[in-house]
């Protein structure tokens, strides 16, 4: 049986290398290739297009890389007429991966859709295309089952694969060993995995770790830097500030436990951080466009996903009302970083978010909820 898992970013080539892993152990004979990156490739999936060529975010970014996407999609294409898949895994993605998953109904492949688009979230006009298109989803929210199965979507809660992927991580005494041995606080500084984000928010992360050190002189900082990113980039820039800060690679989960507080991009990493129980000020931005844009479109209100599934603030955020600038990070960090109090609230809120999210074994639940959907073709 041929399976083609489509993994447009960082995150979804994380979980679709785990995936990979259970549909192997249980149908050892199965072909699997992908839109994938790193992991999946490290797992010995086919990679047709490495994902890190369609790293962008936002409207007015993804118009200057029409010609890597329609690249990518030539070369998918082909693939799969010529490989003929039993079934396309579609991985969060969703501007790709719905226009892909019209082609894989066309040649008649299963769509499952895995790690579901927001469409809770925003531009919620697409669920009758994903009724249309998607054959069985499996979704990672508590939340989001309801929310499909209202819209007449076949569709399975499994729990949030995270827990599987940070089952057995060092405890944060070890963490700490390794990154906070000093006596001041440790600041994880996260721009997020792609490129375009890097560039609209890197620089303000900075600016506010600077000034959060002329509050907190023993302060250090820490940048966990993403597999779709360049490191030696990061350090490049890194280095144009006055700043004691470490460039990480290969280990961003030690890294935030073993911190105080991180102020982070908006996305996965703030449900990461949550499991590590690491209090988080959550940072988003796009450009003045896709902010327009976005605008008549976003029908949440918070962008953090602790805060979503608390449907309440647990983590501070400058998203939607309040975009982020250096001085207001800054402020808001040092408030916390002054009052443990405040620390351990958040701690404690992040623990029963924690608990919400189902238990381990999720890469082999939704293995076999895709092989029994696959089978139906055969």
């Amino acid at each position: 049986m041929e399976i083609f898992i489509s993994a447009g970013e960082a995150s979804g080539d994380l979980h679709g290398s785990h995936l990979a892993r259970a549909i192997w152990s249980i149908a050892p004979q199965t072909r699997l290739s992908c839109l994938g990156g790193p992991h999946l490739q490290a797992e010995g999936v086919r990679v047709i297009v490495d994902n890190r060529s369609l790293s962008v975010v936002g409207v007015s970014e993804l118009a200057g890389h029409i010609r890597a996407f329609y690249s990518a999609w030539v070369k998918i294409r082909s693939h799969l007429l010529a490989s003929h898949p039993a079934m396309v895994v579609l991985i969060d993605f969703p501007d790709f991966n719905l226009f892909l998953g019209k082609f894989a109904k066309k040649i008649g492949a299963k769509v499952f859709y895995y790690i579901s688009p927001q469409v809770w979230s925003w531009r919620e006009g697409r669920i009758n295309k994903i009724r249309r298109l998607v054959d069985r989803m499996a979704v990672i929210l508590p939340f989001e089952k309801n929310f499909y199965a209202s819209h007449g979507i076949e569709v399975d809660y499994v729990g949030h694969p995270l827990v599987d992927v940070m089952a057995d991580l060092p405890d944060k005494d070890q963490c700490d060993r390794l990154y906070h041995n000093f006596s001041g606080p440790l600041v994880g500084l996260l721009p997020g995995s792609r490129r375009s984000e890097i560039k609209l928010l890197f620089d303000i992360l900075m600016d506010a770790g600077r000034i959060i050190s002329w509050s907190f002189p023993a302060a250090r900082f820490i940048i966990p830097v993403a597999s779709s990113l360049d490191a030696r980039d990061i350090e490049t820039r890194a280095a144009r500030w006055s700043l004691p800060v470490q460039v990480l690679r290969n280990d961003t989960y030690g890294a935030v436990r073993a911190c105080d507080l991180i102020l982070t991009v908006s996305g996965t990493v703030t449900l990461e951080a949550a499991i590590l129980e690491t209090p988080m000020i959550v940072i988003y931005k796009v450009s003045r466009l896709s902010k327009q844009i976005g605008k008549r479109l976003i029908r949440v209100k918070f962008a953090g996903l602790p805060n979503l599934i608390a449907d309440r603030s647990i983590a501070p955020e400058f998203v939607f009302l309040e975009e982020p600038t250096a001085p207001r990070l800054a402020e808001c960090a040092i408030r916390f970083l002054s009052d443990p109090a405040l620390l351990d609230q958040q701690r404690l809120e992040l623990r029963r978010i924690h608990k919400q999210l189902g238990a381990p074994g999720i890469s082999a639940r939704v293995a076999r909820l895709a092989l029994d959907t696959a089978k139906g073709v055969l």
